[in-house]
């Protein structure tokens, strides 16, 4: 592991002051300002209303008026799509300033804000697509005088709810598709990393979409996102962020028997069988590990070695760790950037110490780094990990790996499953039976192969168990925000009546 000696502050640059948008209109909000600390400089770099319930409903209230009685959703999907390419033109005209704002306001590495980016106009791009070929069914094999249709609507109001770790992607993952669709909306970024989503507000006007069917919030869970996910004029919650709060989200939703999609945590194994090609996956264990610093429910954080490699594979990943460039996002060399929070940065630690405590050995890192301004943590390998380790069970969201090892497939695959997560997998080896086999039992969303981390706009995304509910991506994402009506017609006099005339 390679640190910069020390990051550069933001020479010459001014807080940026963003508003809330609400029914077209951009609001100063009912609360306070919320002061966003550059967590990889320790400066100031955004300041955002503190939005309260009374701004929730307002947004609420325009997203539902926008919906029973304005244009978007008496769109033809030809019109919708052709105003989300608009929206996919002006992100990728405006990646730059997009990804300086995740970059500074994340502390993830300015290079990867940037390929964030462009993945995210993609995904526009993709969902423009599919509001054109979103369709029903028909069946006419229903008897002579009966015809049967069945149609998707859009199911209405979404709240959507994103975290901190991938501010732009996320809310990209999951917006377009509700608007696909034609539904209005109401979003919320975190409080830690909103100025993408806000800076999206601005595009999403000058792309065409009318007042009032995205409406974007700032502010706390407790004040702005309790509403969003109680209010009987919500119709559906898209939520992403971890297992904990996808509960209480869960449980709000219930109130009003509300549509959910959950997208949360992950505790993400790589098994590694002794045929693997290794040095293609000591490349991939170190990317999995410690992209966007580990703050990543996709993360690769358990390696589940074979033990007759484990040692070799442990010392191999180790020296390519030690390579991996920490330091300043905003250069365009650094690999691992600054921790969202300092509270955040102590977790990370309190599982690495926990884990020593409880047996395991500290191969590399471990500690947090100084390096003059923010925080960062060093990338960490801990070896000698038992599956009955909190580090080896609970989500770390750090540059933690956890090294773990097997005799038998069978075991292999007991110690993936043996966990409460099902996100993704990966499987290592030169044998396509080992592959499939561990791609069948595995219970995760996606099970990667001789890769990891790879994705595309094409492919759904979620998870098993506590990992989610539902997918997104993929050419059914746009139906997740619609509902059937079956259409049941008769053509003719009905006769046969089971009651007598």
């Amino acid at each position: 592991m390679t640190a910069h000696v020390k990051p550069k502050a933001l020479d010459n640059f001014a807080a940026r002051d963003f508003r809330m948008l609400i029914d077209g209109v951009w609001t100063e909000g009912s609360g306070p300002a919320l002061e966003r600390v550059a967590p990889g400089h320790g400066v100031v770099v955004s300041r955002y209303p503190a939005g309260t319930k009374a701004d929730a409903e307002r947004a609420i209230a325009a997203a539902r008026k926008a919906f029973d009685d304005g244009p978007w959703p008496r769109m033809t999907g030809a019109e919708r799509s052709n105003i989300l390419l608009r929206a996919a033109d002006l992100i990728a005209a405006k990646a730059d300033e997009l990804a300086f704002l995740d970059c500074i306001e994340s502390g993830k590495p300015i290079s990867q804000a940037k390929g964030e980016l462009a993945g995210a106009a993609d995904i526009w791009r993709y969902a423009a697509a599919l509001a054109r070929d979103l369709h029903g069914e028909s069946y006419n094999t229903l008897g002579e005088g009966t015809l049967g249709v069945v149609l998707r609507e859009a199911i209405g109001v979404v709240s959507i709810i994103t975290p901190w770790n991938f501010p732009f992607l996320i809310v990209s993952q999951k917006l377009p598709f509700a608007l696909a669709a034609g539904c209005t909306t109401v979003v919320k970024p975190s409080e830690l990393t909103s100025g993408s989503t806000l800076l999206l507000g601005e595009i999403l006007i000058e792309a065409g979409v009318p007042a009032g069917v995205v409406n974007i919030l700032t502010g706390t869970g407790p004040e702005v996102g309790a509403p969003m996910t109680t209010h009987p004029d919500v119709d559906m919650v898209s939520f992403t962020g971890s297992t904990g709060v996808g509960r209480l989200t869960m449980a709000n939703a219930a109130q009003t028997l509300k549509k959910v999609s959950l997208e949360l945590g992950g505790k993400n194994p790589q098994i590694v069988f002794p045929d693997a090609n290794l040095e293609e996956f000591i490349d991939a264990a170190v990317f999995g590990a410690y992209f966007n610093a580990g703050e990543c429910c996709n993360a690769g954080s358990r390696l589940i070695l074979h033990k007759s490699i484990a040692a070799e594979v442990t010392a191999r990943v180790a020296a390519l760790a030690r390579k991996v460039r920490v330091g300043d996002p905003l250069d365009p060399t650094t690999q691992v950037g600054a921790i969202i929070t300092p509270q955040h940065l102590d977790k990370i630690g309190s599982y690495v110490d926990g884990a020593a405590t409880a047996g395991a050995s500290v191969a590399l890192g471990g500690t947090a780094l100084d390096l003059g301004l923010g925080q960062f943590m060093a990338p960490t390998i801990l070896s000698g990990v038992t599956p009955d380790m909190a580090v080896a069970r609970e989500e770390v969201f750090g540059p933690v790996l956890s090294v773990l090892t097997f005799e038998t497939t069978d075991e292999a695959i007991r110690i993936a499953n043996a966990i409460d997560y099902g996100l993704s997998a990966g499987v290592w080896s030169r044998d396509f039976d080992t592959c499939l086999t561990i791609g069948r039992k595995v219970r995760a969303g996606t099970v990667w192969m001789n890769t990891f981390m790879d994705g595309a706009s094409e492919l759904p995304f979620g998870g098993y168990r506590q990992s989610g509910l539902g997918r997104e991506l993929g050419r059914h994402a746009v139906e997740d925000y619609t509902e059937t009506k079956t259409l049941n017609m008769h053509m003719g006099a009905r006769t046969g009546w089971w009651m007598p005339r």
